[in-house]
């Protein structure tokens, strides 16, 4: 049985959560492949909002096994208090939940080194979410980190105290003040709530789960355009969030792929700093901003809002061959006479259709203008009732794509979506 991968294809933020919480009905198996504490997936159901950070997002569930993979970093106090919120719901995770042993852990430390590093920065400062992402994907790289395998080895005290040195020192370099000590009672906390799960081999629960013809399904944290190599860099985050990132994450080889869910805004969104060609500092932009209750789930801060980007989507259906699209927060858009799509830049004085290596080389854009279906969509529940303007909408995208618009989500909650 082949493994499906969910992902998003922008600037992260793109609605994954719901999705995966949508789809996994069909699959016996979630599996978390990269990313931290930094990703926010939201579900809504029961007229209540959940926010996940580190847990996969088929959680609420009852009979799938969720499994967090060994490309992703965990940070012990943010994982508590996602048990405890989970819990107070009534949802059991004891018997469904599964933690790589591979997986590398956040220390406070870290946190602190994310935070002085960023402030050092100044105005060129990357928009970090400062949950000490990207100082433990550099320890893990630089073969340094801690794992939470480690965390059942006699010498764990001794590695911890090693490791928490080694910042201290790095943290000279810096004109920033911290206490450690108020975040290490609750971090030693967090470790004692991890050693009560399964921490497994993931890479060969994984392979067994396909061997037994489990419905496997990958989902992936932040999007293609935060991709450490692939996407507008060094704006980006830590880690690979393409579906080649589900292989290194999850310990599958790249045969065991099977349908890529490319996961897109109708607009674009994005957060923190970096070039963002389509991006609108107007009345849409605030209209987007508010009608779409744009604010990071995991930081609330305001998202940069702009028009549908195909030039960066076709870039990201490209790289991690997308079989079928979903498109999200088609409602948004639903009180704009015009919408405008993105269809190529200007570079050099001659207009392209693929992503320049620099962006900021971009002078102007190339749009198509489309009607606007003026008309709320929210509560529709059939293809039938959908507006000629928004199936255009998505024909054009298709068109131009290549690739087919399967979901389109009209809302937060996990029952307003249409299948085509």
């Amino acid at each position: 049985m082949k493994v499906d991968v969910v992902l998003g294809l922008q600037w992260g933020d793109e609605g994954k959560g719901k999705i995966v919480d949508v789809l996994t009905p069909d699959y016996n198996v979630i599996a978390r492949f990269q990313g931290g504490p930094n990703a926010g997936h939201s579900l809504e159901f029961n007229k209540i909002k959940h926010v996940l950070h580190s847990i996969p997002s088929g959680i609420f569930h009852e009979h799938q096994i969720n499994l967090i993979g060994n490309g992703v970093v965990i940070d012990p106090v943010i994982f508590k208090k996602e048990v405890d919120a989970i819990y107070k719901l009534g949802v059991n995770l004891k018997n469904k939940l599964l933690i790589s042993r591979k997986a590398h852990l956040i220390l406070p430390s870290h946190r602190i080194l994310d935070a002085a590093s960023e402030a050092a920065k100044g105005v060129t400062k990357i928009g970090s979410t400062l949950k000490g992402i990207g100082p433990t994907y550099m320890d893990k790289t630089g073969r340094n980190g801690m794992r939470v395998g480690d965390i059942l080895q006699a010498d764990f005290r001794e590695k911890y105290d090693y490791l928490t040195q080694k910042h201290k020192d790095l943290l000279r370099l810096y004109d920033y003040s911290y206490n450690i000590e108020e975040q290490e009672e609750q971090w030693f906390e967090g470790i004692e709530v991890i050693r009560s799960y399964s921490i497994v081999d993931s890479e060969i629960e994984m392979n067994r789960f396909i061997r037994e013809g489990k419905r496997i399904l990958a989902e992936g944290a932040q999007g293609t355009m935060l991709d450490i190599d692939f996407g507008s860099y060094p704006y980006v985050t830590s880690s690979n969030t393409i579906s080649a990132g589900a292989c290194t994450g999850l310990g599958i080889a790249p045969g065991s792929l099977g349908e890529i869910f490319g996961v897109f805004k109708a607009y674009c969104t994005r957060v923190g700093s970096g070039p963002f060609p389509t991006e609108l500092e107007d009345e849409t932009g605030n209209y987007l901003r508010a009608k779409g209750n744009e604010y990071g789930a995991t930081t609330g801060r305001p998202r940069r809002c702009g028009w549908l980007d195909l030039v960066a989507l076709k870039y990201a259906i490209l790289i991690n061959g997308v079989t079928q699209l979903f498109m999200t927060k088609a409602d948004v858009l639903s009180e704009l006479d015009n919408i405008r799509i993105c269809t190529g830049y200007q570079v050099n004085g001659k207009v392209i259709d693929y992503l320049p290596y620099n962006l900021a080389d971009v002078t102007d854009l190339q749009y198509v203008t489309m009607d606007g279906w003026k008309k709320d969509i929210s509560s529709v529940s059939s293809i039938s009732e959908m507006p000629a303007e928004l199936n255009s909408y998505i024909r054009f995208i298709e068109k131009e794509t290549g690739v087919p618009v399967t979901m389109v989500s009209l809302g937060p909650d996990r029952r307003q979506f249409i299948n085509r």
